[in-house]
């Protein structure tokens, strides 16, 4: 991505206090609304005495360990900081962009749940997608980066749910 499509796509909100304050919103509503479901639904595994709940405790931890790695020995340079423009979702960390953690969260979450019930799996796919834009048009990610994390999730859901 070139600056200029940088301050394109971010320029959807950078001048706008109130799309800056939604998008700040939605970007803390759709991570707190994931991280919360996510216990929740291992919880009612755990109540149902469902198998299932070690799949779905050891795959998300297993390959967010494996992401979470990566970014780390990869150490890709968040746009802001490679454009030295502010973001508009507050971020000061640096390095460690490429793939996006939070939309690898949502659909590896999503893939654990779209495994016993798709509609809600499909509704989760959609949040993070929503969360993807969010942190695009937000400043904190290059397309490439939250692409990479979606697509990242659903293979290790499905090696980890369909073929293990």
């Amino acid at each position: 991505m070139t600056k200029n499509e940088y301050i394109k796509i971010t320029n959807i909100i950078r001048n706008h206090p109130r799309r800056i304050r939604l998008t700040r919103f939605l970007n803390r509503l759709f991570t707190g609304f994931v991280f919360l479901f996510y216990p929740a639904f291992l919880l009612f595994l755990f109540l149902e005495h469902n198998p299932f709940l070690v799949r779905a405790v050891i795959v998300p931890a297993v390959t967010f360990l494996l992401v979470t790695i990566f970014r780390k020995i990869f150490n890709a340079p968040r746009p802001y900081e490679r454009f030295d423009l502010p973001p508009a979702i507050e971020k000061e960390t640096s390095g460690k962009s490429f793939p996006s953690r939070h939309v690898f969260s949502v659909f590896i979450i999503a893939m654990t749940v779209f495994y016993l019930n798709p509609g809600m799996g499909i509704a989760l796919f959609l949040i993070g997608t929503a969360l993807g834009v969010i942190r695009v048009i937000g400043g904190v990610h290059e397309p490439r980066d939250v692409i990479a994390g979606a697509l990242f999730a659903i293979l290790c859901g499905f090696i980890g749910y369909w073929l293990i």
